[in-house]
């Protein structure tokens, strides 16, 4: 049995994987990004690794979400294959909409940034490294990676990630819960679901570690059971799949995402902004052009830091020479307007490195008289070649600069 392990410039797990997959008594064959992709029609299965692909730009896994290769992953998942994502390839599967697999892929939930709660108190966030447990869900759906496992199995594994909170609707929710698409579920070493830190190291919903597709071939998982013995239960389940040479057809889930207008920005008269760009070479705006324009979109790209500062603007300018907002030697304050082109500003809807930049003023710098601090990404589109406003709608449908279920978005008027 031949198993694809689909790498993109940043994956960095491709050893630890291929070595479970060996262990499990399949073969692995290395496919990076670049490759003809002939190649994968050949293959019985696919892990996509972990990692950082892309650097994590613009997010964890829309890079390379829209990365040509993806659209051969999606036609060998409709075959029934099995597709495995680990980490950063659970990022990949969920932005490309295979996870959890509605009509035509649709976007549909989001792998958010961490936030370690305990007792409803924010306790970190961001990037987190630690081993937890988990076990299968009570009405886990069996599929192609649980074909080893009872609901009495508890697995020890690592997690190693920045972005692995799954996010979605409620009514998105009840329809996977109810299909047993919530596969495994964080736990203690008793196999408890305590929704809250460190038992659920994420602050991920109903402690959720992985949700397949409905079809059962196609599962995005954060862990790495690839790292530890105890994990191979997955890949076994795997080869006994592939083994069994069971395939169907079944239709998509039925929720169905409501599209949303974009609203114009409004600034509160009781703020300013506060518009910072890079003096170096941005390599985040760079990378979304470059992927804009491979799939067809002629557009330059320019990506900015937009602060809100509500509160005392005598203030201000302390904030400003504080450093804790933005750093003088690689970044400036842009004051000037841009001659064309559009805009867009993206914030995250917790906005949690907003308050933690509030926080940090208040906690460390005595700024007292500033009652809320909000983050954002500017994004601003123009071409050279196109009327812009003609492309909007494409670059926007690709969901590169935000997920809605994470992000709140506004159209920018200067």
């Amino acid at each position: 049995m031949k198993i694809a392990i689909v790498q993109f410039p940043g994956s960095n797990c491709e050893r630890e994987t291929m070595l479970a997959v060996k262990r499990a008594g399949m073969q692995p064959i290395e496919f990076l990004w670049n490759e003809a992709r002939d190649k994968l029609t050949d293959m019985d299965g696919y892990i996509i690794v972990g990692g950082f692909s892309y650097e994590d730009r613009s997010r964890a896994g829309i890079i390379a979400a829209l990365d040509p290769v993806m659209q051969e992953i999606k036609a060998q998942s409709e075959k029934g294959k099995p597709i495995l994502g680990i980490c950063n390839g659970a990022q990949i599967l969920v932005e490309t909409g295979l996870v959890p697999g509605l009509e035509n892929n649709k976007l549909a939930m989001v792998l958010a940034e961490n936030k370690r709660v305990a007792h409803g108190k924010i306790l970190g966030t961001g990037y987190y490294n630690a081993w937890v447990h988990i076990r299968l869900a009570k009405q886990y759906q069996r599929n192609a990676f649980t074909r080893a496992m009872s609901l009495q199995t508890i697995i020890r594994v690592p997690i190693a990630h920045g972005e692995g909170r799954f996010v979605m609707s409620t009514a998105l929710w009840q329809e996977i819960e109810m299909q047993g698409l919530n596969v495994f579920q964080y736990c203690n070493a008793q196999g408890e679901v305590i929704d809250h830190f460190p038992v659920n190291p994420n602050g991920s919903w109903q402690n959720t570690a992985a949700i397949s597709n409905k079809a059962g071939n196609v599962m995005a998982i954060m862990p790495h059971p690839e790292r530890t013995l105890e994990g191979d239960l997955i890949f076994t389940s795997m080869r006994d799949y592939i083994a069994a040479g069971q395939t169907q057809t079944t239709p998509p889930l039925y929720y169905y995402p409501r599209p949303t207008k974009l609203p114009a920005y409004q600034k509160s008269p009781q703020s300013e902004e506060c518009i910072v760009e890079l003096m170096i070479t941005d390599n985040q705006a760079l990378t979304v052009q470059k992927a804009l324009r491979q799939l067809g979109l002629p557009v330059n790209v320019k990506r900015r830091v937009h602060w809100e500062i509500q509160g005392d603007k005598a203030k201000i300018a302390q904030i400003k020479k504080s450093g804790v907002l933005y750093n003088e030697r690689k970044e400036a304050e842009l004051h000037a307007k841009e001659a064309d082109g559009l805009s867009y500003l993206v914030r995250s809807k917790e906005d949690l490195l907003g308050q933690q930049k509030l926080q940090t003023l208040q906690d460390h710098f005595a700024v007292e008289g500033i009652n809320s601090i909000q983050h954002g990404v500017l994004w601003h589109f123009s071409s050279e070649t196109a009327n812009i406003a003609d492309l909007i709608p494409n670059i926007l449908q690709t969901n590169i600069i935000h997920n809605s279920y994470a992000h709140d978005c506004y159209q920018y008027i200067a």
